[in-house]
């Protein structure tokens, strides 16, 4: 499959510009309902005591195709609007969907004392391995969004030929989270980044977490992301630093080591992160990876002209129709 099959995005007005592209999803809330599919809740208990939930839908009329799992982003949770858009529309195209929420996040908040961060991919591999025969049994396929793309990408990369995806989309992942740091702290991302950082204080800080006396108390401090990411996530992960924190998170220097057929979606008017990463990379390394990069959609945004539903979720259920009509 190349990308000139893919339809082409035209962004739809008035939401023109990244930006409104961006925020579209929360100026214009509109609910989206999954009572129409069956839902059931799953935990995954994890070797140091914690517990990740996610929510199984399945498709309102039987189906064989492989279960979806939904990877949300940064602050965000099996609710994220993003997440609930993408899950209706591969539920209607007869996908079973798994809604997953990282550690700490949303539901798994209460039954975790330690928090995601964007490169704990462990954290994937250990529900994976829990997942039921009767669900995994037709295969897994996986989409990520922002911090999630990046945590899929990454863990694709570790796992190689040994990944438990047949497929697999990302999309605005900060595939270099040090460019993504630089990015949102720039004074015209001001907005953006004390909702995101008051967010992310809201999740590590929560009554439950572990989080030394000393953290704790200076959270409330915290300026930036970087301030947050050099004095909270880094010393309660095993890292030196923001900066080690961000090299070692990374999943760019492992795109070449994908073997499973992977759709990476960027938009290169994305205000919250660069699209350089995405322009320098030679796609043709890797013969698994197809880049989608559209000069508009900005971040998890592309609402496209003619469609309700969004143009990644489009592309993202033609991709993996593609698969299974080749066989994977």
């Amino acid at each position: 499959m190349t990308a000139s099959r893919f339809p082409r995005f035209i962004p739809r007005p008035p939401w023109l510009g990244g930006d409104l592209q961006t925020v579209r999803n929360y100026v214009k809330r509109v609910e989206v309902p999954l009572a129409d599919f069956s839902e059931e809740r799953i935990e995954f208990p994890l070797p140091d005591g914690d517990r990740l939930v996610a929510m199984l839908h399945r498709p309102a009329a039987a189906s064989d195709r492989p279960l979806a799992i939904l990877i949300h982003g940064l602050s965000g949770s099996q609710d994220s609007i993003y997440l609930r858009r993408t899950a209706r529309h591969l539920l209607e195209n007869g996908f079973p969907v798994l809604r997953f929420n990282l550690r700490g996040a949303g539901p798994s908040g209460p039954l975790c004392r330690f928090s995601y961060h964007a490169g704990r991919t462990e954290d994937i591999h250990a529900a994976l391995m829990q997942l039921d025969g009767k669900l995994a049994g037709r295969g897994l396929l996986a989409m990520g969004f922002s911090l999630g793309g990046n945590l899929l990408l990454k863990y694709l990369g570790e796992q190689g030929r040994r990944a438990l995806f047949l497929g697999a989309v990302s999309v605005s992942a900060p595939i270099l989270p040090k460019q993504a740091q630089v990015q949102i702290m720039r004074r015209r991302n001001d907005a953006y980044h004390r909702n995101l950082l008051g967010a992310v204080k809201g999740d590590f800080g929560r009554p439950n977490a572990e989080l030394p006396a000393g953290l704790r108390a200076v959270l409330s401090t915290i300026r930036t992301i970087l301030e947050f990411d050099d004095r909270i996530v880094a010393p309660i992960n095993g890292f030196m630093g923001a900066e080690d924190y961000y090299a070692r998170s990374a999943a760019y220097p492992l795109l070449p080591q994908i073997a499973v057929p992977a759709l990476v979606i960027h938009a290169r008017n994305d205000p919250w992160i660069p699209a350089t990463p995405y322009l320098q990379f030679d796609w043709k390394r890797n013969p698994k990876l197809l880049a989608l990069l559209p000069r508009g959609g900005g971040h998890v945004g592309f609402h496209g002209i003619g469609h309700e539903v969004s143009w990644h979720d489009r592309c993202a259920v033609s991709f993996f129709e593609g698969l299974l009509r080749r066989g994977h």
